[in-house]
């Protein structure tokens, strides 16, 4: 029964969002220090409770030598002392051994904490901003450098396979260093409570080797493509006829709104509404008529106005945006 038990616990340990299989560097670290500070709380927990047992039920000989006041002050004061201390240097190499990264230069993306999403943004070669959102995108192997800030509360940027958690503080700029060892899609998550849809306040990490990282920014960067059936452009013509470009922008077409996520290629991320749902015509359909329901207190209104057939056109046009 303790193996099934045990099995079950290191079996959810793992996923999407484990800090326990680590595939980035710094959350290797991370994950290095937790088994470090497990295992030696587990070793000082069998020493004290061996240590109690002499204490209770051992020969009168030991007793007498464990209440000895030079035995009390080396165990309760000079070994906890010396042993927090090691940890604690133990701890800070660890985590400055993180500015010789290899793999040239790191690249820089910026992600704004909003309520409650994740505005990305990335700079390509030409100098020209690409904005997304709720979902990173980032090259195996090379460091990419994170500028978190804030738009209006404190939020937390944590991704858990891949390092630590730092917090995004409105009016200033915090950096951190992502790197992937390999290609994979991983979860993240606001780690500071920040309202009332805080728990629905995720978004997924995506590496991809250097060419194919390279691809998906350079067709990020392009304009959206017009639609190709006659579904695809009603929905667009209601997009626009409904006033969804004051807050939202599609590139390529006249809505450039920058309060709610760019929408250009929303359609190829992997998820909706900050990885609140998958990434389809229905879940669009939901969002659309319902999204207060979904992620209560969001700044979108629900839009209970549209007909079916016209909720169906805006999602299939808004899935076709890839």
């Amino acid at each position: 029964m303790g193996t099934v038990v045990a099995v079950l616990f290191l079996e959810a340990c793992r996923g999407v969002q484990s800090t326990l299989a680590p595939q980035g560097i710094e959350a290797e670290r991370v994950a290095g220090l937790f088994w470090v500070m497990t295992i030696g709380a587990a070793l000082i927990l069998i020493l004290v409770m061996f240590v109690t047992a002499l204490a209770l039920f051992g020969p009168e000989s030991w007793r007498r030598w464990l209440s000895r006041d030079g035995i009390i002050v080396a165990g309760g004061i000079v070994f906890p002392v010396i042993t927090l201390t090691a940890l604690l240097g133990y701890g800070f190499v660890l985590t400055s051994i993180g500015d010789s990264r290899p793999g040239g230069e790191p690249i820089k993306i910026a992600v704004v904490g909003e309520r409650w999403w994740w505005r990305v943004i990335y700079r390509d070669s030409a100098g020209r901003r690409i904005e997304s959102a709720n979902e990173l995108r980032i090259p195996v192997g090379q460091p990419v450098e994170i500028e978190l800030t804030s738009a209006d509360v404190i939020h937390s940027f944590w991704a858990p396979k891949l390092a630590g958690k730092l917090d995004m503080i409105p009016g200033r700029k915090n950096v951190l260093t992502l790197m992937a060892k390999e290609a994979s899609v991983s979860r993240g998550q606001c780690a500071e409570y920040c309202g009332g849809a805080h728990a629905l306040m995720a978004f997924y990490v995506v590496a991809l080797p250097q060419p194919e990282f390279e691809r998906w920014l350079a067709h990020e960067a392009e304009p959206a493509s017009a639609p190709t059936t006659p579904q695809a452009l009603a929905g667009m013509t209601l997009f626009a006829a409904s006033g969804c470009g004051a807050c939202h922008t599609v590139r390529g077409t006249p809505a450039a709104g920058a309060i709610g996520p760019d929408l250009t290629h929303v359609g190829g991320r992997l998820s909706l509404a900050a990885a609140t749902l998958p990434n389809d015509e229905a879940a669009f359909a939901r969002w659309i008529k319902d999204n207060q329901h979904i992620k209560p207190g969001n700044l979108m209104p629900p839009y209970g106005i549209f007909s079916d057939r016209e909720l169906a056109a805006l999602s299939n046009y808004l899935a076709s945006l890839r």
